[in-house]
Parts: structure tokens; sequence; C-alpha cells
């Protein structure tokens, strides 16, 4: 049976690989990690831009340049993305909270 979550899975991967090559090739991987944060929020803003002009191409664009920044800003610290990605699930996984207006509240900012 054919498993499109199995596809897409590969896909992921295979596409962060490649990000991680271009970084290579580039000499980003062993860029001032600094630099590589400033250029996520440029990436971050040019996101916040094309939702309140509601221009969805950029938004797209966007989001693959914010994730690109990050593959790399991982990799200068000689992580991958999925590694930060499980540390980050770990933390939230059993997060309890609220969602208010579409974002969630951790329970202990809900206090006091």
């Amino acid at each position: 049976m054919y498993n499109a979550k199995k596809e897409e899975k590969g896909n992921i991967n295979k596409l962060i690989e490649q990000v991680e090559y271009w970084s290579v090739e580039k000499g980003l991987h062993r860029g001032n990690p600094d630099r590589q944060a400033l250029k996520f929020y440029e990436e971050a803003g040019e996101v916040g831009a094309a939702l309140s002009r509601n221009k969805l191409d950029d938004l797209k664009d966007g989001i693959g340049d914010t994730v690109v920044t990050l593959i790399i800003l991982a990799q200068q610290h000689g992580w991958s993305l999925q590694e930060c990605l499980q540390y980050a699930y770990d933390e939230i996984k059993d997060r309890r909270g609220e969602t208010r207006n579409g974002t969630f509240i951790k329970e202990s900012d809900l206090q006091g």
C-alpha cells in the first residue's frame, strides 16, 4: 500500500540534506551564528509582511526561507533540525494550558 506520509518524510529529509549541503558549499556551516540569527529575523519579518498583505506566495517563500535559516543555525551548532525539533516537542508534549484567540497559553502563564 502506498504511504504518502512515509514519502513526505523521505522528501523532507532529502530537502534538509540538500540545504545542509548547500550551506557547506557556501561556507555557511562555519559562519557566525549571530549573523545567521539575524538572517532568521529578517526572514521572519518577511513572513509577517506577507501575512499582513495577504500575499500567500510570499508567505510560502518566507516560511521556507525561515526554515532554511534554522537548518543552517542548527548546523552551525553541530545539531540537526530534527534534534532541535525533538527537543522542543519533548518540552511541549505534556504541556497544559488553553488556546485563546488561536494562541496556546501555557498553564503557568495563565496563573497570576
